[in-house]
């Protein structure tokens, strides 16, 4: 599946799901954003299995609670685009008010109180990018 590989899976895998999987999207457009891609590479939405939809819920009913409390978001977008990446997936992405300090980085959230602006990226070097992804596998660990 190349959008798997696109997101850099394994290496940012966060979770591992029974039908999908929750990747930190290796762009951050806002501090915590991630990848909730389906297992079974399936390119339409109408075509994952109803377990996968069941399972859904649980995993949004997880990562909310998760992305909140650790790191502080005013909302939650999802977004299911599948256009230059055909199998069904979401970007979540948590959206902020203002400005967020996170082990020293100031992440900015340039579409807000709008639509997302996932072209304007908060470059984060290779040593941030593993802080946050072991603070959220830490976090999931823990439900």
């Amino acid at each position: 599946m190349n959008t798997l590989l696109k997101f850099k899976f394994p290496e940012l895998l966060i979770k591992e799901y029974e039908n999908w999987y929750l990747i930190l999207r290796y762009e951050q457009p806002t501090l915590g954003s991630l990848i909730l891609i389906t297992k079974h590479g399936e390119k339409q939405y109408s075509k994952i299995s109803e377990s996968s939809f069941m399972e859904l819920s649980k995993i949004i009913k997880e990562i909310e609670p998760i992305l909140s409390s650790l790191f502080h978001c005013d909302k939650i977008n999802y977004l299911m685009l599948m256009m230059q990446d055909p199998e069904v997936h979401y970007h979540i992405i948590p959206r902020y008010s203002k400005d967020t300090l996170f082990h020293g980085f100031i992440f900015k959230d340039y579409g807000w109180p709008s639509l997302p602006a996932l072209n304007k990226i908060n470059s984060i070097k290779f040593p941030l990018e593993q802080k946050i992804l072991a603070d959220l596998i830490d976090q999931f660990k823990r439900n």
